[in-house]
């Protein structure tokens, strides 16, 4: 929970928990404040909190299928141009290609995938190990002109 010693500006953290999920809370809280401290606009705030929750959320509950005794590691990296984020579990990973379109007609009903949707559609980029029990996110701030106008910008 401090600025890192060969770049000042970036605010590295990295912690073990347990897989419980009262247990990251406070971890999730300080990326938050660390994102508010750094005057981060508040729906990109928004959306890497829920992409965290719901990262975690996986990792504890299809990962490490809420064993008290293995462990969730979350790492995050922050600078005024971007968070990176990894969260690993220690279960056995699995394709992350094999989840369905949740959006699709014949998924609507299958509870699975949620999460990793929302993950996908509110990070800038989001990618895992081969393995499948790593998942990386990174999200990129958008300004101001980019969300009243989608990609173009306000003119003056």
């Amino acid at each position: 929970m401090s600025p890192s010693l060969d770049k000042p500006d970036v605010w590295r953290f990295e912690r073990n928990f347990p897989s419980v999920s009262a247990s990251v809370v406070p971890f999730l809280d300080a990326i938050v404040a660390e994102l508010e401290k750094r005057e981060w606009n508040p729906s990109d705030v928004f959306a890497i909190r829920l992409a965290l929750d719901e990262a975690v959320a996986n990792a504890i509950e299809h990962g490490n299928r809420h064993d008290p005794e293995k462990k969730v590691q979350l790492c995050a990296e922050i600078s005024g141009e971007r968070i990176l984020v990894s969260i690993q579990d220690e279960g056995p990973g699995f394709s992350f290609d094999s989840i369905r379109d949740p959006t699709l007609e014949e998924n609507l009903e299958i509870p699975q995938g949620r999460g990793l949707f929302l993950i996908r559609n509110f990070m800038t980029r989001v990618w895992h190990n081969d393995r499948g029990n790593v998942i990386y996110m990174e999200k990129r701030p958008q300004n101001e002109a980019e969300e009243l106008d989608g990609d173009k910008p306000l003119d003056p």
